[in-house]
């Protein structure tokens, strides 16, 4: 017969050992997570920090420098255009081929075949994404080939390296590597709807329009709102694909807040500056995730 101290030392056992399953990954998040994270806060609120051992305490100072800063106005302006317009192309886009891939007229090996194909883009790196569109985009390259080919064109376009074309060049490649990743999304969604609704819109004598905007969106919203929520900071946050095109050129032309940051700190070695950028990046993606869990909470 178990006596009550034994009951209490099973409880306990239960309720401590998923904390001890859990521990490793917790270290971890600690180690390379929540101690960088105020490593950078910290730094942020000092001048002269790594290189300096004793670094002096200005308060937000560096805020308000980069705050006034012209070249980080510049990347600020620069991210919305690359944001708003990636998200928009990739909604369409995704949404265009995942309505495409769901309807009924194609049979299940068209649809196979088109969704590796609609696919590739999500599934290479970004240094081959970016090796693939230096060449398309070089002005000897296909591109230009098939705009003069079209009468489009009358001479080649330097694409990454002109100040008019390089950040419309840029966000072309993301919306290129990013919309599969909605296009998954948006079908597994589509699938998911129930085909009784449009059965019943059908006898109604609804139109495709109607159908779309009265039954497929509304069954969509929750998924469309997370993945509208994700991508503004995914895309907020990239750095890799515009650093391996045009490295923020010609003249920040291609400037955003991600490599404005990387070339505080690595390139002119002001870690203050660079800190204070990243803490304010911080601040908006958290914004950003406090909406997305608040939403996701309401969904389920």
């Amino acid at each position: 017969m178990t006596t009550p101290a034994g009951k209490r030392s099973d409880i306990f056992k239960k309720q401590v050992t998923p904390y001890v399953y859990l521990l490793p990954t917790i270290i971890l998040m600690l180690i390379l997570l929540i101690i960088p994270i105020i490593m950078v806060i910290r730094y942020s609120f000092f001048d002269n920090v790594i290189i300096n051992k004793n670094p002096t305490f200005v308060g937000l100072e560096n805020f308000a420098k980069v705050l006034t800063d012209p070249t980080f106005l510049v990347a600020i302006k620069n991210t919305l255009y690359f944001v708003i317009i990636s998200i928009i192309a990739h909604l369409v886009i995704g949404m265009f081929f995942a309505m495409l891939l769901n309807t009924r007229y194609l049979g299940n090996k068209t649809k196979g075949i088109f969704r590796v194909i609609y696919a590739l883009p999500w599934m290479f790196t970004a240094s081959v994404i970016a090796i693939l569109w230096k060449m398309m985009m070089n002005p000897n390259g296909i591109i230009n080939y098939l705009l003069q080919a079209g009468g489009l064109i009358s001479q080649n376009i330097e694409w990454l390296g002109s100040r008019q074309f390089a950040l419309f060049a840029v966000t072309l490649i993301n919306i290129w590597s990013g919309y599969p990743f909605y296009m998954i999304s948006i079908l597994a969604g589509l699938q998911g709807i129930s085909t009784d609704l449009y059965e019943a819109s059908a006898l109604d004598g609804a139109n495709a329009v109607q159908t779309f905007t009265r039954i497929t969106i509304p069954q969509l919203k929750p998924i469309l709102v997370s993945l509208l929520m994700l991508d503004f900071v995914w895309t907020l946050q990239q750095f890799a694909l515009i650093w391996m095109t045009t490295g923020g050129g010609p003249i920040n032309a291609t400037e955003t807040i991600s490599t404005y940051i990387y070339k505080q700190g690595f390139t002119k070695y002001q870690y203050s500056m660079a800190s204070a950028g990243a803490v304010i990046l911080l601040v908006v993606c958290t914004i950003i995730a406090i909406f997305y869990v608040r939403q996701q909470k309401a969904r389920d």
